[in-house]
């Protein structure tokens, strides 16, 4: 059971919701809130419902309209798909990343620090001299 489980009855969303059952069934009506329904065409609410009549009841206190309310919920439904759509994107992204061939690899250079650009799966020979330096 996950929060888009529809397990509550009307009574019961409504009681969580501390909301008038008749207030759910205009809410689904216009669209605000729609819970799943059952083969007998009753509806049953999830806790995700739920949480969205008590944010349907805040914006509505605020005084939003319920037109305003339809509105925000739908963009803020769009702005949860579009973040879920970037993730994916950024990982991918990040495993194309990691598994092309032909990715640059740098090291540090021999004299001064400087980075140099060298092919995948080579090293570097570093110098193993030492040298002695004297104050002039």
């Amino acid at each position: 059971m996950d929060r888009y489980t529809p397990v509550f009855a009307i009574a019961a969303a409504a009681e969580l919701a501390e909301m008038h059952p008749q207030t759910l069934r205009q809410y689904d009506r216009i669209g605000l809130v729609s819970p799943q329904r059952t083969r007998g065409n009753t509806r049953r609410y999830s806790l995700h419902d739920v949480a969205q009549l008590r944010e349907v009841a805040r914006l509505s206190a605020e005084g939003l309209s319920l037109e305003g309310i339809r509105r925000v919920l739908q963009l803020e439904d769009q702005v949860r798909e579009l973040q879920g759509r970037v993730r994916d994107l950024e990982r991918a992204l990040s495993q194309e990343m990691l598994n092309r061939s032909d990715r640059r690899v740098f090291a540090a250079g021999s004299s001064g620090g400087e980075v140099v650009s060298v092919r995948r799966g080579t090293r570097l020979r570093r110098n193993a001299e030492v040298v002695v330096w004297k104050k002039p």
